[in-house]
């Protein structure tokens, strides 16, 4: 999801909703209040995915616990997103800090997230399973990234974390009228199930194209002759 800026790294962000949630987030940014730390968005950031698999586990038997989700997908998206433009904007950067403390509490909501869904009755935890372990797979391979080539790439072919959360939050609208949905001829499955398999397949490419990319880039700056 989005982080707060490295000194030693250049972020790469070029999702389709970017310009315009950078001036949203800028505005919003300006008219917090000074009590209003960017720690304060980060741990609400985290509490929100809590709330998310809390929500997703309470459902099987209040689908309504549903909404819940979707009301904390956006306070997820307010805290995590805003936290580096509070930052920025009030010129108190803490780089490696703000960093560190956004990816850890990333792979935790994303567990927590994952977690909900596992429990449920919407997601095959296998599947679930699945979804965290390529997650965490790219993940790996972008902060060796970080690290070895100083890049750190926020989205892939126009998607980022707001647009992920947006198709979430529709998906979970869905399954208050559908929780299956047909596939050709093999029958029909769980929406979430379909969904995770498609983002398992997604984040399989994406960590086989980076790591190739990436491999070669490093292998042609440091070619021995």
């Amino acid at each position: 999801m989005t982080h707060r800026s490295n000194r030693k790294h250049v972020r790469e962000h070029a999702s389709l909703l970017m310009q315009s949630e950078k001036r949203l987030l800028i505005w919003i940014a300006q008219r917090l209040p000074d009590r209003v730390s960017p720690d304060h968005l980060s741990l609400l950031g985290l509490l929100a995915m809590l709330l998310a698999g809390l929500a997703f586990w309470a459902s099987q038997w209040e689908p309504r616990a549903l909404l819940i989700v979707v009301v904390a997908l956006a306070l997820n998206w307010f805290g995590d997103s805003l936290d580096g433009t509070l930052a920025r904007v009030r010129n108190r950067q803490r780089p490696r800090y703000g960093f560190y403390v956004d990816h850890v509490i990333d792979v935790a909501g994303t567990f927590f997230l994952l977690g909900g869904l596992a429990v449920s009755s919407y997601m095959t935890p296998l599947i679930a399973l699945g979804v965290l372990v390529a997650y965490l797979m790219v993940c790996a391979e972008s902060f060796l990234a970080v690290h070895t080539i100083g890049v750190f790439r926020m989205s892939h072919v126009g998607i980022g974390p707001t647009e992920l959360r947006i198709l979430l939050a529709a998906g979970t609208i869905f399954l208050l009228f559908k929780t299956t949905v047909p596939l050709a001829s093999f029958g029909r499955f769980l929406l979430f199930d379909v969904g995770g398999a498609c983002a398992i397949a997604a984040l399989a490419v994406t960590f086989i194209v980076s790591a190739v990319r990436n491999t070669v880039a490093l292998y042609r700056e440091e070619t021995v002759h």
